[in-house]
């Protein structure tokens, strides 16, 4: 293990690891309220992490989950107390500490172009489940469980969370968890696609890192296009997709892991990719 392997801390709310094969480990690391996202250290920490990933080039997948025993709570409910960091009691003002506040976290994973993984440890919460929709895929421990509370406590989910549940799980089943804000557990998350696997607690991260293995283990350049494709099919028509998806082909087919890829499966061989 290297020395960048041994973790490092933007700031304590949020741990940054990263490993031999390139895998970043994001922890929240606020367990003692179990990981609030609302506050404004852990939104500018969490930023700071994604700018981090996106500009390191060692970085190929990463990986993100809460420490203790929740993945995130969601907001901070004494911060949504008139005065608070994000109820001012001034209409105007609120809305202007959502856009410069929790907003931007939806934004910075819609740009990242490295893969994240959810690792989901217990409960995602109001604005934790839409941290795990933010995610590009979302596996869970046995004791996860899931909820689009918002509606519970008279609120709206003021972070993204009504553009991205529909897109993981399908309109009917996000209607249904954010008109009610009940919760489902780690079974039902499954079942309705919310997350593409369910394992024991204690092997969660384990399992992770097993599935960002898989992804590290192919064409850096070919991973994040394929990931920005994916999200831009979200919004995009299909000419406009494929527009775009010649123009990123051009630019695979130059690159020298491709030319390997090529080589190495008519040598009969496995590849040995650079990332360049």
């Amino acid at each position: 293990m290297n020395d960048r392997a041994k973790g490092e801390a933007m700031d304590e709310a949020v741990l940054y690891e990263i490993d031999d094969d390139g895998i970043v480990l994001l922890t929240l690391n606020r367990p003692a309220l179990r990981n609030p996202i609302s506050d404004p250290q852990v939104i500018e920490a969490l930023l700071a992490s994604l700018a981090r990933l996106e500009a390191d080039p060692a970085a190929r997948v990463a990986i993100l989950t809460g420490a203790g025993k929740g993945f995130s709570s969601g907001g901070d409910i004494n911060q949504m107390k008139p005065g608070g960091n994000l109820n001012s009691g001034s209409p105007a003002v609120t809305r202007l500490n959502y856009k410069r506040g929790i907003q931007r976290l939806p934004l910075a994973f819609a740009a990242l172009e490295v893969p994240v993984i959810a690792a989901v440890n217990g409960a995602a919460m109001g604005a934790g489940c839409d941290l795990t929709c933010m995610c590009d895929l979302r596996i869970a421990g046995e004791s996860a469980k899931f909820a689009e509370s918002f509606v519970k406590l008279g609120l709206i989910a003021g972070d993204g969370g009504s553009w991205l549940l529909p897109r993981v799980i399908g309109w009917s089943k996000a209607a249904e968890m954010a008109l009610t804000g009940d919760p489902i557990n780690a079974a039902e998350a499954l079942a309705c696609g919310l997350v593409s696997r369910v394992v024991p607690d204690g092997e969660l991260l384990d399992a992770a890192r097993a599935l960002a293995r898989r992804i590290a283990a192919n064409p850096s350049h070919a991973v994040r296009m394929t990931k920005r494709l994916l999200w831009e099919g979200r919004r995009a028509d299909l000419a406009s997709l494929l527009e775009m998806a010649s123009a990123m082909q051009a630019a695979a087919h130059a690159t020298a892991d491709h030319e390997e890829a090529v080589t190495a499966f008519l040598e009969k061989r496995p590849p040995q990719f650079k990332g360049s």
